[in-house]
């Protein structure tokens, strides 16, 4: 059950608009801040240099990591309507195993499966692998989105942000769950 009611429509509708979902009618609680996380995510969606199936597989693989229920049952398109194919979420159960990722998104994987569960770990010799793949700029990105994820994603989870009967049937138990074994919602 949601932790923290939702926003009453004079207060979500200026912010996400009359079809605010029932996460964003709750962050509208801090208006102002909702607004600064929403222009980050634009601006990360209209100047980001990543792909944009490693920037969704990264965000994946973190929500795992959240246990984010939400966050494992979104899968946002791409400018052309595309999302990520569903074999390669299931891909993400082991991703250093998956003949079907790319040498930097299994790297990039690892960066983020470090930084969200370890991120101690995440030292001096995992940032020279990186940079075989990934120019400064990407990899702050990387660095900034992993870490967007990471914190948002966690307070998504910890404030249960999506009633149960909401989401689609393999999210709703109790324990660990996988977005690979999870029927998804697409969203532009």
């Amino acid at each position: 059950m949601t932790r923290i009611s939702p926003t009453s429509p004079d207060v979500y509708v200026p912010v996400f608009g009359e079809d605010a979902s029932h996460a964003e009618r709750v962050f509208a609680h801090s208006p102002d801040i909702a607004r600064a996380y929403l222009a980050f995510g634009a601006a990360a969606r209209a100047h980001g240099v990543l792909p944009f199936r490693l920037v969704e597989l990264v965000r994946i693989r973190v929500a795992f990591h959240n246990q984010c229920r939400l966050c494992m049952s979104l899968r946002y398109e791409d400018a052309d309507g595309r999302s990520v194919d569903e074999s390669l979420v299931c891909s993400l159960a082991q991703p250093e195993e998956a003949s079907d990722l790319s040498p930097a998104e299994v790297l990039a994987l690892e960066f983020a499966d470090r930084m969200a569960s370890d991120h101690l770990s995440v030292d001096d010799a995992l940032f020279v692998r990186l940079h075989e793949h990934f120019d400064d700029s990407e990899l702050m990105e990387l660095c900034l989105r992993v870490a967007a994820n990471v914190g948002f994603g966690r307070m998504a989870a910890v404030l249960d942000v999506v009633p149960h009967d909401e989401l689609p049937p393999t999210l709703r138990g109790e324990g660990q769950l996988a977005p690979w074994a999870a029927e998804p919602f697409v969203q532009s």
